[in-house]
């Protein structure tokens, strides 16, 4: 029988309304098999914190496991182009590190991923402050006795951070470029190495996020110097700012954000945004703000926004510092 040009276009329609239907089923039914949450970090850091506990949620809410993949290494470019060349149907998602997502674009020539065009951003999670932390409170205990030092030593003194480009990066460079003082980076491959080894003396300093440094603080391995913020961290109201020590201009915070591979079908996103947004507004609120963590499912700026914005403003610092890109 030959094949009209009103029976090829009715099987084409039919084969697409078949897609269509299924795509629609599939997205109705999700998630129906486990998630994979990526991320590019070491376990035991505060983004592996975060991730760990939006993933317990999802999995309560939409009743299949969510299960956390540390593929850590690179400055993120282990694991981030695993999100980034994922099937976008919702079930590899990522929890990143700002740094991965801005930074890297200036630090590194190249990225295995593009940080604007390769994910959807589902939400920001949290805002970290960082706290400039140290082990020999005797010999580095104030921003005075740490410039002292690095004026006397360019060069020598040493700050631990998760790995080029990232947050603690960009705190060191821009502690370097407001004070004038030459410092030694130290790059490890996670937050969690990298207090390990200034808790061991291996390092003279760290710029950390608060939640990475509060426990050890808290038990006087650490001496916090000060926070990165203009005001004191609500989960810390009893470390002082930098500016309170005298080092003025050096503010940043280290948010942590949910995102998919791009063209992950919008409602899956809902579902996935929903439940991570209810958690960070319902009783995880108090928790986290007890770990130096603040929740921030409800900021008006879209998180693409602030990705777009801070890869800007980032290129800018990494230029003043005159870090050549790797």
């Amino acid at each position: 029988m030959p094949i009209t040009t009103r029976t090829f276009c009715f099987a084409i329609c039919a084969a697409s309304s078949l897609t269509l239907t299924q795509l629609s089923f599939a997205q109705d039914t999700y998630p129906n098999h486990p998630v994979k949450v990526i991320v590019a970090l070491p376990a035991g850091g505060s983004v592996d914190m975060v991730a760990r506990q939006v993933s317990q949620q999802l999995a309560t809410d939409l009743g299949q496991p969510f299960v956390v993949d540390n593929k850590a290494g690179g400055s993120g470019q282990i694991g981030v182009p695993v999100v980034a060349k994922a099937v976008p149907d919702g079930y590899t998602i990522m929890v990143s590190p700002a740094s991965f997502l801005t930074t890297n674009k200036s630090i590194f020539k190249t990225l295995p991923y593009n940080p604007e065009t390769d994910f959807v951003a589902v939400t920001k999670l949290v805002n970290q402050a960082m706290v400039l932390v140290v082990n020999d409170k005797a010999k580095y205990g104030t921003p005075a006795s740490i410039l002292a030092a690095a004026k006397a030593n360019p060069g020598k003194l040493t700050y631990a951070s998760s790995g080029d480009g990232s947050p603690q990066h960009l705190a060191g460079l821009m502690f370097e470029s407001q004070t004038g003082v030459k410092l030694l980076h130290v790059p490890y491959k996670g937050g969690a190495p990298a207090i390990t080894d200034l808790i061991g003396g291996q390092v003279d300093m760290a710029f950390a996020p608060l939640p990475e440094a509060l426990p050890h603080i808290k038990s006087g391995k650490l001496h916090a110097v000060g926070v990165l913020s203009e005001k004191r961290a609500i989960s810390a109201p009893d470390i002082p700012t930098l500016k309170e020590g005298g080092v003025n201009n050096v503010v940043l915070s280290a948010w942590i954000g949910l995102l998919a591979p791009a063209k992950t079908p919008q409602p899956v996103l809902d579902k996935i945004s929903k439940s991570a947004k209810a958690f960070l507004r319902g009783d995880a609120k108090t928790k986290l703000l007890e770990i130096g963590m603040e929740p921030a499912p409800d900021e008006a700026k879209p998180l693409a926004q602030v990705i777009s914005e801070e890869i800007r403003i980032h290129a800018e610092l990494v230029k003043a510092a005159g870090l050549v890109p790797q």
